[in-house]
């Protein structure tokens, strides 16, 4: 079984919105909603400032606090370690969202179920990438299967120093930052 993961190459993205824009369009993300996002963070002082672009997604934790508090199970983890949201059985009780330390959920209030980015569930029934992954230009999303040693994923990860978000938070997230930080003359 797969256990699906992305790695982000923050060296390599420049901020184009390319992938905010397909996830949209790819799973008809309400305008005032995202299921991605990049943020721009400049730290430092002036002649020494440093600049990251850092997409930011649902981080389909291994011990997901949205699945814990998820009182219906709509949110479920699936086999291939992905978090996903069972709408039929969602009652837009807004707990995941709470429950959620990375701001990725919101209620879709034309439908009245949570939502956050799926990976591109669909997509990868068929056997292709998230709508992010595919579209990227500057190839810093990168997915797969962290299982299989010889993936893109695997080998990033042994071969780059990476970090996650909020690791204090304990929910062992499954999006990995490389690159990051990059200096800026």
């Amino acid at each position: 079984m797969p256990k699906y993961v992305m790695v982000i190459d923050q060296a390599r993205c420049v901020g184009c919105m390319a992938c905010v824009v397909a996830c949209t369009l790819e799973n008809s993300v309400p305008p005032e909603h995202y299921r991605t996002r990049v943020i721009e963070m400049v730290t430092g002082d002036f002649l020494n400032l440093r600049s990251e672009m850092r997409p930011e997604l649902c981080n389909h934790c291994d011990d997901a606090p949205c699945v814990t508090v998820c009182p219906t199970g709509a949110s479920h983890h699936k086999p291939d370690g992905t978090v996903q949201i069972d709408r039929s059985k969602c009652v837009g009780c807004k707990a995941c969202i709470a429950a959620c330390p990375y701001n990725a959920r919101y209620i879709n209030e034309e439908h009245g179920y949570a939502d956050k980015c799926s990976f591109c569930e669909q997509r990868l029934r068929v056997g292709k990438q998230p709508a992010c992954v595919a579209t990227c230009i500057g190839k810093s999303r990168i997915f797969g299967d962290l299982n299989d040693p010889e993936s893109e994923v695997s080998q990033k990860l042994r071969d780059n120093s990476y970090r996650v978000l909020k690791e204090a938070a304990g929910t062992s997230p499954n999006i990995y930052y490389i690159n990051q930080f990059p200096k800026r003359m």
